[in-house]
C-alpha cells in the first residue's frame, strides 16, 4: 500500500496574535487547578487560593515596573480597555489597535513614520508598539492611556517610566494563558466598574477572578522579564534582520514597513506590490508556515491594513502587506526555510505577471 504523503512540519511566526504558552505558565496552572478555595472567602481554603492570586498580582506589578501601581486583573487588554476608557473623551490615531480607537476619536496625526502627533496627551491614548509594523513610540510622560500589550515582554520599558495614568497589558503576548490581561492604574486614580457584583479587584471589575489563568499571567510575566534580561530579544532581533535582508535582496520592489524606525525586535512588516497579503498568508499557511496579514482581532477577517493607510500608504499597498512576527523559540534554520519557501512563491507569483 502506498504511504500518505508526510504533512510538512509547522513553523509559527505568528508571535504577535498569540505566543506559544511558556512551561512555567503550564506548570503554575496546573497548581493553580489544585487550589480549592474562592479568594473571596476567608477560611484557609479561601486565603491559599488569594495567596495565589496576589502573589501573580506581585509577578505581574514587578515585570512591568509597577511598583505602588494598582494591577486589576480583566479577561484581557480589550477589556481592560474599556475599563480605562469608558465614559472619557479621549483621542488617539487611526494606528491604534480597534480595542483602544473603538473608544476614542480619532483625529490624531500619525506620519509616515508611523509617529503620533499628539498636543493634549493628557486627553490622548497612544499605543507602546503597534503589533503590525512593530513601529515603537517614542513615548513622553503625560498620557492618559498606554497601550503596552504589544511592548510588554519585549521591550526594555516599566509603568512607573512611562508617566501615563493606565497601562494596558495581556497575558497570551508573553507566553501566558489565553483570556487574561490587566489594567494597571498610577496609585491615586481609580476608575468606575463597568462589571459590578460582588466587588472583587478592589472594587473595580466583579466576578470571581480566573485564578488559573492569573497563575499563569504571573509566571509568564517573571519568564518574560527573565528573557529580556538576558538578551533573549537580542538574538531574536538578528534573526528578524537576517529574515529581512534575504527578503529584501531578492523580491525586489518590496517594502520593509518601519525598516529605519526603532522597532520590536520580532516584527518584519513587508508589502510586496501586486501580491496579496491574503494571498501571502495561504500560500505560506500550505507551506507549513503561519504568518498574517496584520492584527488577529478582526474575527478573522482579512482587509487593507487600516495602520498602513493611516501612514500614507494606498490601499492596494495596504492590502499587499504581511507580518512575520518571531518568537524566543524561533530558530535559524525556521527562518531559512520560511525564506526558501516564501522567495520560492515570489519567483511564482512574478513568473505568472
Amino acid at each position: 500500500m502506498k504511504a500518505a504523503p508526510l504533512k510538512p512540519a509547522r513553523t509559527y511566526l505568528d508571535y504577535n496574535a498569540t505566543a506559544p504558552l511558556v512551561q512555567v505558565a503550564r506548570e503554575a496552572m496546573i497548581a493553580a487547578m489544585d487550589v480549592v478555595g474562592n479568594p473571596s472567602s476567608v477560611h484557609a481554603e479561601g486565603r491559599a487560593a488569594k495567596g495565589v492570586l496576589e502573589r501573580a498580582r506581585g509577578q505581574v506589578a514587578e515585570a512591568f515596573g509597577a511598583s505602588g501601581a494598582d494591577i486589576v486583573f480583566t479577561s484581557s487588554a480589550t477589556e481592560a480597555a474599556a475599563l480605562a476608557m469608558a465614559g472619557r473623551e479621549l483621542h488617539c490615531a487611526d494606528i491604534e489597535h480597534e480595542a483602544v480607537s473603538s473608544w476614542a476619536i480619532r483625529d490624531l496625526d500619525v506620519d509616515a513614520c508611523g509617529a503620533v502627533n499628539c498636543t493634549n496627551r493628557t486627553q490622548s491614548a497612544v499605543q507602546l508598539a503597534n503589533s503590525e509594523t512593530g513601529i515603537v513610540q517614542k513615548l513622553q510622560e503625560g498620557f492618559a492611556v498606554v497601550d503596552a500589550t504589544q511592548g510588554f515582554g519585549k521591550l526594555p520599558v516599566a509603568f512607573n517610566w512611562l508617566g501615563c495614568d493606565m497601562a494596558l497589558i495581556s497575558a497570551h503576548k508573553i507566553g501566558g494563558p489565553k483570556g487574561v490581561g490587566a489594567l494597571v492604574l498610577k496609585q491615586g486614580l481609580d476608575v468606575t466598574a463597568r462589571i459590578t457584583g460582588g466587588g472583587q479587584e478592589m472594587g473595580r471589575r466583579s466576578g470571581t477572578e480566573n485564578l488559573i489563568g492569573i497563575a499563569g499571567f504571573g509566571a509568564a510575566a517573571v519568564a518574560a522579564a527573565r528573557d529580556l534580561a538576558d538578551g533573549v530579544w537580542d538574538r531574536v532581533a538578528q534573526l528578524r534582520d537576517h529574515l529581512e535582508a534575504r527578503l529584501e535582496s531578492e523580491a525586489h520592489g518590496s517594502i520593509c514597513v518601519g525598516k529605519e524606525q526603532t522597532r520590536l525586535p520580532n516584527t518584519l512588516c513587508l508589502i510586496t506590490p501586486e501580491w496579496k497579503g491574503e494571498t501571502q498568508v495561504m500560500q505560506m499557511d500550505l507551506a507549513g508556515f503561519a504568518v498574517s496579514a496584520g492584527s488577529a482581532c478582526s474575527s478573522g477577517k482579512v482587509k487593507a491594513s487600516r495602520v498602513l493607510r493611516a501612514m500614507g500608504y494606498s490601499d492596494g499597498e495596504a492590502s499587499c502587506a504581511v507580518r512575520v512576527s518571531l518568537g524566543p523559540q524561533t530558530t535559524m534554520d525556521e527562518i531559512e526555510r520560511f525564506a526558501d519557501a516564501w522567495l520560492a512563491a515570489y519567483a511564482r507569483k512574478t513568473r505568472a505577471a
